[in-house]
């Protein structure tokens, strides 16, 4: 599934996806996991595009690729991935997208078209802004947030306005 125009723009898709596998490879070498076919594989299939797809998109293409028919083994994939920060879950979706920049300091909010499913990662700091002081003032230590900005890419709005 390719890119759509709006993600394309600035954007090196192939060099993305080098880098991205590039660096699951080293992150998994430096602790020690072990990256199967199937979690590679899963990896490799989100990083084709910049769209979140399910747990049963990925089944898809393992059952074409003979990877197999079982959908336990696209979840524990995902479950792997996303453990170790590979992947990330978009709430809004029900769906999974790679995570291009994987690092532990790393901290994405998604801004996601809820109609071709194209997400692009926006990097925010938290830690110093309002939600943190928000939170900081009811006592609360920020552990987790999901950040998640839906609306339509510039290409289904333009969409749209052939349909009308």
């Amino acid at each position: 599934m390719p890119m759509t125009a709006a993600a394309a723009h600035d954007h090196d898709h192939d060099a993305c996806i080098d880098r991205t596998l590039s660096r699951a490879a080293d992150l998994a070498a430096a602790r020690g996991l072990r990256l199967t076919r199937a979690r590679q594989r899963a990896l490799e299939i989100l990083l084709e595009s910049h769209i979140a797809l399910g747990a049963y998109d990925l089944l898809d293409r393992f059952r074409a690729e003979g990877l197999g028919e079982r959908p336990v083994i696209a979840y524990r994939a995902l479950a792997f991935l996303q453990k170790h920060g590979l992947v990330h879950r978009i709430e809004g979706l029900n769906a999974f997208v790679a995570c291009t920049h994987p690092d532990p300091s790393h901290r994405p909010a998604f801004i996601v078209c809820r109609s071709c499913r194209m997400v692009t990662e926006a990097h925010i700091d938290l830690g110093s802004g309002v939600l943190a002081q928000s939170a900081a003032k009811v006592g609360i230590a920020v552990e987790r947030t999901v950040v998640e900005v839906m609306g339509l890419c510039e290409g289904c709005r333009e969409g749209q306005d052939h349909v009308d």
